[in-house]
């Protein structure tokens, strides 16, 4: 019988000296378990989040690649010098005939010395036909071939803005007409014209796609 052992117990309540210290372990062992189980947690969810806000500011993932403003950058566009437009016509190289529709003298002649002062070529100077004479009401009629509507007729407005552009698909050869009507008063000036022309010889930009990245 052990000396831990009241007498006339017998060995119903012997308490055996190898039990005692063996729970004790047990204990300190769960606990650093459940300890470590926790820290792996925690340090993983922590990880998780980092990637997360990582993700979110440097824009990474499949969600963030197909929407948002990086989504259209390789449409975006882009201005370019090339222009589908018809190449501007020089005014040396168009030849004008001046006729005056209005019942005032010396009109078709000021205003034709005028225009050859401004570079342009003269042709015929003088009245207006019976189609025309006195039967127009505003400052001009500038008239040519329909192959001038786009090239050379547009030229020859910026030297009276003011006047009514028409074309003649039956009409032959490309000089040009101005018919001075009774609301004449004079040529849009000089220095006007000169800026109309410039603008309407400078190529217009257009819209090229753009590869580059945002």
């Amino acid at each position: 019988m052990s000396m831990l052992t009241p007498q006339g117990m017998g060995r119903q309540y012997r308490i055996k000296g190898n039990k005692y210290p063996r729970m004790r372990r047990s204990r300190r062992r769960g606990r650093l378990a459940v300890g470590l189980v926790a820290s792996v947690a925690v340090l993983g969810l922590i990880g998780w989040g980092t990637l997360q806000l990582i993700d979110v500011f440097t824009g990474g993932g499949d969600k963030a690649t197909a929407v948002g403003p990086k989504a259209d950058c390789a449409t975006r566009a882009t201005p370019s010098a090339s222009s589908s437009a018809a190449p501007v016509v020089e005014p040396g190289r168009i030849t004008v005939n001046v006729f005056n529709a209005t019942p005032r003298s010396g009109l078709a002649k000021k205003t034709a010395d005028e225009l050859k002062k401004r570079g342009f070529k003269i042709g015929d100077v003088g009245n207006a036909t019976k189609e025309y004479d006195k039967k127009v009401d505003g400052t001009g009629i500038l008239l040519g071939p329909a192959s001038s509507l786009k090239t050379s007729l547009p030229v020859l407005a910026t030297q009276l803005t003011t006047a009514e552009r028409r074309t003649d698909a039956a009409r032959k050869g490309d000089a040009l007409d101005l018919i001075i009507g009774t609301g004449f008063k004079d040529l849009t000036s000089r220095a006007d014209a000169d800026k109309a022309l410039a603008e309407l010889a400078a190529p217009q930009p257009t819209s090229t796609p753009s590869n580059k990245a945002c």
